[in-house]
């Protein structure tokens, strides 16, 4: 076996793009996928899918239930914004509701445990702040932070080796996600990015629009289907 990574697998579009990227470089792949109390399953459903489609050597599905903090539409009783345009979620300034609190500090915090178990050279993680939604934990200082966290809190690092956090999608917006996930024949077909758990993805919740845009700027029809 070659370098191991573990990969942050959410079911959505970045996420695959990035397991699939992690894949091509030849990384031996541990998929991980969290129950964190979101509104509906249908994103780890597809996680799955997506985690046998591209091959991976293990996958696992934790739950740590965010909702029991709550303070996110994505996890508590806080209405879903929907009906925006691209260009109205593109000029806001505020931080949307449905950022959850410190998420990714969070996930990764489990993805560093479960590097630290397997052994793993690195963390992949698709997020991007190009088409940025107002994550405060999606930029790229953010991650310069958590890397410097990740080289003093393990015993990896302890013992001269390191644990890289990787994120390849940083500076990509979503049209060239889709166009470097067309490229490389990432599954986008079994991906979900609604904020809604509906058989088909809603159209019109900030998420669909970021990524219909993103099909449309590339030229490209979104596989899945819209309402």
């Amino acid at each position: 076996m070659g370098a191991k990574t573990v990969c942050l697998l959410s079911g959505g579009l970045d996420s695959t793009v990035c397991l699939k990227l992690a894949k091509d470089e030849g990384y031996e792949i541990y998929a991980l996928t969290f129950d964190y109390g979101q509104r509906h399953l249908r994103e780890i459903q597809c996680a799955q899918n997506i985690a046998k489609k591209i091959g991976v050597t293990e996958h696992k599905i934790l739950d740590i239930d965010l909702g029991q903090i709550g303070k996110s539409a994505l996890t508590d009783e806080i209405e879903v914004p929907s009906g925006l345009s691209y260009d109205e979620i593109k000029k806001s300034k505020d931080i949307p509701v449905t950022y959850v609190p410190a998420r990714n500090t969070i996930l990764l915090s489990f993805a560093l445990a479960y590097a630290e178990v397997k052994d793993a050279d690195a963390i992949y993680i698709g997020a991007n702040h190009m088409d940025y939604s107002g994550y405060p934990d999606c930029r790229p200082e953010y991650f310069k932070a958590f890397q410097n966290l990740a080289d003093l809190a393990t015993k990896k690092s302890v013992e001269g080796g390191k644990i890289i956090i990787v994120t390849p999608l940083l500076n990509l917006d979503k049209k060239g996600i889709v166009e470097i996930g067309t490229r490389i024949d990432a599954p986008l077909d079994l991906t979900w990015s609604c904020y809604a758990g509906g058989k088909k993805a809603c159209g019109v919740c900030d998420s669909c629009v970021l990524r219909l845009n993103g099909f449309k700027q590339a030229g490209l029809e979104d596989p899945i289907e819209y309402v």
